[in-house]
């Protein structure tokens, strides 16, 4: 059996492994024009902490992605590869001064191994007038280790990759017995989605060793460590096609995270990065039987993740693989 993945992010990586887990007599190809360093995951800090707003289907199958990325990470952590992974467990702080729901996540209060609410002490860790926090264990994926780490597992149980700057599905019929996309924000042209957005995003790596403990403010300030360095953000501009490094938003994250944590003044700049986070509401992986003149093609869509991709690839990779298996199991359409 023929299977293709088109995508390598995050997403298509995790998907085309889970793929080769669960189909072992398959051999599944990744189709994709960007990697590793060019897509919009290795721009994230990768930490475990999905937004309240991030929407499934339902909220049983949102909930069901999310507890199943966890783990997914998790098991990760716990082996011999999690260095070479980019997998880590970390814990961090999320402080308010204008709203106490800011600082709760209803998706994984009791997923984490710790999250609770923070003492009176620790509302003076940080400068600033804070009325509400929430402390937290997590685990982080470092998405330029994590990649690369996954490419080579994929080729070495006999994944193939193509580099392909894929036009239209109707190039993939007759070749593979089934498809998932994972094409993220190229979802927009190629599916003609227009309930996809691009929600732009800036970063500063800067190297600062000895932060050791994340910490998320007001107005999508964050502070991230991780294994090259720690991640400053962030901003996020709705419906920008704007992958230029901007002056002001790297001046306005610096100003905000130094305030949050004075330690970080002179932290010399390793790199910054502008990625184009690909939104939809709600995140879609869901099946569909494709016609062309050239024949039929069965599709799993798995894509529009948003600023949760890391987060969350490896539950909607199980959830996709699933479907996959129902809808090769259907000789009618859907």
């Amino acid at each position: 059996m023929q299977l293709c993945v088109i995508g390598a992010g995050v997403v298509g990586l995790t998907t085309a492994l889970e793929l080769q887990k669960e189909y072992r007599n398959a051999t599944v190809t990744i189709v994709a024009d960007r990697f590793e360093q060019d897509t919009c995951s290795d721009v994230a800090a990768g930490l475990f902490r999905p937004g309240t707003s991030f929407c499934g289907p339902t909220e049983d199958i949102t909930r069901k992605w999310i507890s199943d990325a966890y783990r997914y990470w998790d098991d990760i952590r716990k082996t011999e590869d999690a260095s070479d992974a980019g997998v880590a467990q970390l814990s961090g702080y999320i402080f308010s001064s204008t709203d106490p729901a800011i600082v709760r996540n209803h998706y994984i209060e009791k997923v984490l191994p710790l999250y609770r609410p923070v003492t009176e002490q620790e509302l003076t860790l940080c400068p600033g007038e804070w009325k509400y926090g929430s402390f937290f264990t997590t685990v982080l994926t470092e998405c330029r280790l994590f990649q690369p780490w996954a490419t080579k597992r994929f080729l070495r149980q006999g994944g193939r990759i193509v580099t392909e700057n894929l036009e239209g599905f109707h190039r993939l019929t007759g070749k593979f017995s089934a498809v998932v996309n994972c094409s993220g924000l190229g979802a927009k042209k190629l599916c003609n989605d227009y309930k996809l957005v691009p929600i732009r995003g800036q970063v500063i790596k800067v190297k600062a060793s000895w932060v050791k403990t994340a910490f998320y403010a007001d107005y999508d300030t964050y502070i991230i460590p991780g294994f090259q360095g720690v991640t400053l953000g962030g901003c996020r501009n709705f419906d920008s096609y704007n992958t230029n490094l901007c002056r002001h938003d790297s001046a306005a994250i610096r100003e905000r995270c130094e305030a949050l944590l004075p330690s970080l003044k002179g932290a010399p700049v390793i790199r910054e990065a502008v990625g184009l986070r690909p939104h939809r509401d709600p995140v879609r992986v869901e099946p569909e039987w494709m016609q062309f003149p050239s024949g039929t093609l069965k599709v799993i869509h798995n894509y529009g993740h948003g600023g949760y991709g890391v987060t969350t690839a490896p539950g909607t990779a199980i959830y996709a693989t699933q479907l996959l298996t129902d809808l090769l199991k259907s000789n009618s359409k859907l």
